[in-house]
């Protein structure tokens, strides 16, 4: 059994070929594909936060939006970066998102990806603490969003308040209880997935990691899921841990499919290489686009979507939601059966 969900990157562009050409287009075209989801039986509508970019960046009003609008499919982000939030705005405008979804936010943060800026969190008014890096300054952020995700009391109450208060230490509202049990982290690399398991947060892996051993990617994202759930089982949880993968995959099954994807693709196959200039090497995963039975074919020898219980599938946003509920209708009817994820 598998949850399968969409990735939406939210991408617009003015460019007549983009069906998505505003920031407008891309909210309320996103809340569209994600009630259009529910209707096919899709499990999640996830979304990716990018800032200072032609896509989405403020993931709470969208995702209440869509609470409101649904009643079933799970909502979350695919991913938060962490170096921009402040943490206490952070666990009030989640918590307020997950009250209004009835409890379906599952919420993927992590220390970031290369951004369209350089140090844009400077420009939110962060600045990692002397000797620490950025990424340092995430997982501190994230250490006191999850803290305070658990509801406890913290702040001393004013003796002369203008409405009557709880008695004891005064925690932040509203409280939305079992949220701390539905973050996730986008971890790029073994280390991150296994400070993610003693964290207690499930694992999100996406199409690209640190390439640590030169295998194909499916193989080094299995490994890295095998890391997490033994670290997680170590750190003794109370909660059962959860694994998404993403990838690409556009079943063919009309002529229009055929034509945005029915030609070869450099991404038919594992690339390696660097991210954004930056240090290290990575591995990208390959993308799928067949006729089902191929994709099945082909989907049955991915290592790492055997190993996960959720995968997430980046969709095409720009091509409209019309079109891509079509491609979701075509995994979940032509698909997936063929591989027992339902």
């Amino acid at each position: 059994m598998k949850s399968i969900g969409f990735l939406n990157f939210g991408h617009w562009t003015p460019s007549p070929h983009s069906q998505v050409r505003t920031g407008s287009d891309a909210l309320l075209q996103s809340i569209d594909l994600a009630v259009a989801a529910e209707e096919l039986g899709i499990d999640g509508a996830y979304f990716r936060v990018h800032h200072f970019a032609r896509q989405l960046g403020s993931p709470f009003p969208l995702l209440s939006a869509i609470g409101a609008k649904t009643s079933r499919i799970e909502i979350g982000t695919g991913v938060i970066d962490m170096r921009y939030e402040n943490p206490l705005y952070m666990v009030e405008d989640s918590s307020a998102a997950d009250l209004i979804a009835g409890g379906r936010l599952q919420l993927g943060i992590s220390r970031g990806s290369p951004e369209q800026v350089k140090d844009g969190w400077r420009y939110f008014g962060y600045q990692p603490a002397e000797g620490d890096d950025a990424a340092t300054m995430a997982r501190k952020h994230t250490d006191v969003y999850l803290e305070l995700l658990e509801g406890r009391g913290f702040a001393e109450p004013n003796p002369s308040p203008m409405f009557p208060n709880p008695p004891g230490l005064l925690r932040l509202e509203p409280h939305s209880e079992g949220l701390r049990r539905r973050i996730w982290w986008g971890a790029g690399s073994d280390s991150t997935a296994k400070w993610a398991a003693e964290k207690g947060m499930h694992l999100m892996s996406s199409t690209l990691k640190n390439d640590e051993s030169g295998e194909p990617f499916h193989v080094q994202q299995r490994t890295q899921i095998e890391v997490f759930r033994e670290a997680w089982k170590e750190a003794g949880h109370a909660w059962e841990p959860r694994v998404s993968v993403s990838r690409s995959i556009m079943p063919i099954t009309t002529n229009e499919d055929r034509a945005y994807f029915g030609h070869e693709s450099s991404r038919s196959r594992d690339e390696f290489g660097t991210v954004g200039g930056g240090e290290g090497r990575a591995v990208f995963g390959r993308s799928y686009a067949e006729e089902p039975d191929k994709l099945v074919e082909e989907l049955a020898g991915d290592e790492a979507i055997a190993a996960a219980d959720t995968v997430l599938l980046t969709v095409p946003n720009q091509l409209g939601v019309e079109y891509n509920a079509h491609l979701l209708r075509s995994i979940v009817e032509d698909v997936a059966p063929g591989l027992g994820w339902r």
